[in-house]
């Protein structure tokens, strides 16, 4: 049951319609960190032995040539400007995305644009499938996301790309 709306229009104490302060009436201040710039964010990029498994699992037998590079650093890199582009370099053309994984080790499961990292007004991120070949998965789940739409990620989460690609987001 919905309890009933207290004060006159069904607005609480003080305030006008739709939650707007009525005139007159006081407000509270900006709660901490208002006005102040939002944490750093980070993605670790590097392939990840688990994600590789379950896809070698699901795949077909164009996949069985498909090994995990013995030796692959993973990259870092901070999240900055409205979005981050990850891909492959396309060399007819030479359009490179932010994230790129064409370099060795090649990730051959990765389309030349398979996501965007996109800041939310929040200055947290979402991540968009641009309707890759092989999908875009968050957080180790079997379905992938629907391609372009935004799937808002938290502290830790996990994108899936490609053959072996894990990109950790991580804030502060």
């Amino acid at each position: 049951m919905i309890p009933p709306p207290s004060g006159p229009g069904g607005a609480g104490p003080g305030q006008g319609g739709y939650g707007y302060p009525q005139p007159g009436a006081t407000q509270a201040p900006p709660g901490p960190g208002y006005g102040q710039q939002s944490a750093t964010w980070t993605a670790t990029i590097g392939p990840d032995r688990d994600y590789f498994m379950s896809m070698m699992q699901r795949s077909g037998p164009e996949a069985a040539g498909l090994n995990l590079p013995a030796y692959s650093p993973e990259q870092q890199r901070t999240l900055s400007g409205n979005q981050i582009t990850i891909g492959r370099r396309r060399h007819s053309t030479g359009d490179t995305p932010d994230i790129d994984l064409s370099v060795p080790p090649e990730d051959p499961g990765v389309s030349h644009q398979h996501a965007v990292l996109v800041q939310q007004p929040d200055g947290s991120w979402a991540v968009v499938d641009q309707n890759s070949t092989n999908g875009t998965t968050v957080n180790g789940s079997e379905e992938p996301i629907q391609p372009f739409v935004p799937v808002p990620l938290q502290d830790g989460d996990r994108v899936h790309v490609g053959a072996w690609t894990t990109i950790t987001i991580r804030r502060g």
